[in-house]
């Protein structure tokens, strides 16, 4: 569910683009980390020559103008202080707000930043089991007002999977020029809800025939969806069909809903999120991207909501990285999930 709940936030499209590039979500396969010790406040990554090589120009809080002569190659992550500043240090386990560059260590192309029109800054946890280790360890043990560059390799960074989605292979070393602005506490985790125990586990609503030219929904026993996508181009603007009709209450704006949903992609038909075979899922109608908001509000509890999502109403041009071609999710991509919703609450 973690990819559902936080790429699907309505962030701007720049921030959640640049959580999935630096979070485990966006590692594609990449197992976590341990956490740092907390015997130690930080941990301090030294610099060494590669990371030394590299050559940065611009004022803390502006896009850099950074040099190199690729390919850059390490073994171990090198992390070079250029600009030491005098606030609060980035200790283990606090947060970290940063503007960063990425560059491709290996070809020398810019890949993503925060410091042009439209990015904003973004937190990070020190916490390598959370976010690229490499990364984290460029921001640990950084005072605010820091400017740091650090050179990673693949182990500390998407590993042998890459990253397709932004042209990294698996032997690409990655560049980050980070900017850190503030430290403070890392947020206290969200406590799952518990879920009604007397909640059925899947729509019960009466059947309704699906319009022409939507996909087609099977479902096994205990309510499982399997998704058949038609062959041909997907629609260009949103659609939405009730494939059960509930008798319940009606889903509000900002209402808190329970839901079991599936969803694909349109191109390849593979599953890229369900929540089937975990437990379902508790979130507000505000917290998810447009199109999925617009396919609950109004329906009725103990429907089951069918709705294809064209990329404007879904994760826009960020898409989501993923390293099964099938699953990642691009700029083009129409989705489909199927949604039985279970409960609402106001709020």
């Amino acid at each position: 569910m973690r990819t559902f709940r936080s790429a699907l936030a309505t962030a701007a499209v720049s921030t959640a683009a640049a959580a999935l590039l630096i979070g485990l979500a966006g590692c594609s396969g990449q197992a976590a980390t341990p956490s740092p010790s907390a015997s130690a406040p930080c941990s301090l990554t030294a610099p060494g020559p590669v990371s030394d090589s590299v050559k940065v120009s611009g004022d803390f809080d502006t896009h850099p103008t950074t040099t190199f002569t690729a390919p850059l190659t390490v073994d171990i992550t090198e992390r070079t202080v250029l600009t030491t500043g005098t606030g609060t240090v980035a200790s283990n386990g606090s947060q970290a707000t940063i503007d960063f560059t990425l560059y491709n260590g290996t070809t020398g192309a810019e890949l993503f930043t925060t410091l042009k029109t439209g990015g904003s800054a973004i937190p990070v946890t020190v916490d390598e089991s959370q976010f690229l280790p490499g990364l984290v360890k460029a921001v640990s043990c950084a005072p605010v007002g820091s400017r740091v560059v650090a050179v990673v390799p693949p182990g500390d960074a998407y590993g042998a999977a890459g990253n397709a989605n932004l042209n990294v292979g698996p032997t690409d070393s990655l560049v980050f020029v980070v900017d850190v602005k503030d430290v403070g506490p890392a947020p206290t985790p969200t406590v799952a809800p518990t879920l009604d125990p007397n909640l059925p586990t899947q729509a019960t609503g009466v059947p309704q025939a699906a319009p022409a030219g939507f996909p087609t929904v099977t479902l096994a026993a205990d309510g499982t969806p399997t998704i058949a996508i038609p062959a041909a181009d997907p629609p260009s603007t949103l659609q939405i069909a009730v494939l059960k009709k509930g008798d319940g209450a009606t889903v509000a704006s900002g209402n808190s809903v329970t839901v079991q949903y599936q969803g694909v992609i349109w191109r390849s038909g593979a599953i890229f999120d369900q929540s089937w075979g975990k437990q379902p899922a508790v979130f507000n109608t505000g917290q998810v991207i447009p199109g999925f908001s617009q396919a609950l509000v109004g329906q009725t509890v103990g429907s089951q909501v069918i709705v294809v999502i064209p990329p404007d109403q879904g994760y826009g041009a960020a898409g989501v990285p993923n390293a099964d071609p099938a699953k990642n999710i691009g700029a083009t991509d129409t989705l489909v999930f199927v949604v039985d919703i279970l409960a609402t609450t106001a709020g």
